[in-house]
């Protein structure tokens, strides 16, 4: 293009492919790649990570762990997960004794359920047992069969959980009820 008056532009070079053959570039060695330098910040994300137990695994046993847990597989036995949260979702199938900061039943548990700060039953799960918790959350269509204690952390032992009724609610007289499978005899 000089002739027409304009300067030639540098031609860019392409970069040559490799001529080595297919093997011999798949064995070239790996070199890890150093680890950043460990800080709070990034120590607090390892701890808080979620482990997922996928819908094919079956355990048979004790569980226990220390991070955020959600089971959709099934567990036979005992699960125990200090200071930290359950989900079991919506595949999970759970018999055993529980014990956790939180835990969340969108699948089915049967067994006791203890948790330091609360225990929620979605509308679609299914619990049978006793729940022993601050704070339980029963969702509408939520199926439950058990009792719940949700007596306080550090409330003394024997202590009412409730303000005693008054007084006078409790002396009124009960009504009395006839036995209706014997005859009422009358006086004429």
């Amino acid at each position: 293009m000089a002739w027409l008056g304009k300067k030639d532009e540098p031609e860019i070079k392409q970069p040559e492919p490799d001529q080595r053959p297919a093997a011999a570039l798949r064995q070239q060695p790996v070199v890890p790649v150093p680890a950043p330098p460990s800080t709070p910040k990034a120590e607090k994300l390892m701890v808080d990570k979620i482990v997922h137990i996928g819908q094919s695994v079956y355990i048979k046993g004790e569980l226990s762990g220390n991070e955020d847990l959600t089971i959709e597989g099934k567990v036979d036995g005992k699960i125990t997960l200090k200071d930290h949260h359950l989900t079991i979702g919506a595949n999970g199938r759970i018999t055993a004794e529980i014990r956790a900061k939180t835990v969340l039943v969108v699948g089915e548990v049967v067994g006791n359920v203890v948790a330091d700060d609360k225990v929620e039953v979605a509308s679609n799960g299914s619990m049978k047992g006793d729940i022993i918790a601050p704070r339980v959350v029963l969702a509408d269509g939520a199926r439950f069969k058990g009792t719940v204690d949700m007596e306080r952390k550090g409330a003394p032992a024997g202590a009412p959980a409730t303000a005693p009724a008054p007084a006078a609610a409790m002396q009124q007289p009960k009504p009395v009820v006839p036995d209706m499978r014997e005859p009422v005899k009358t006086t004429a």
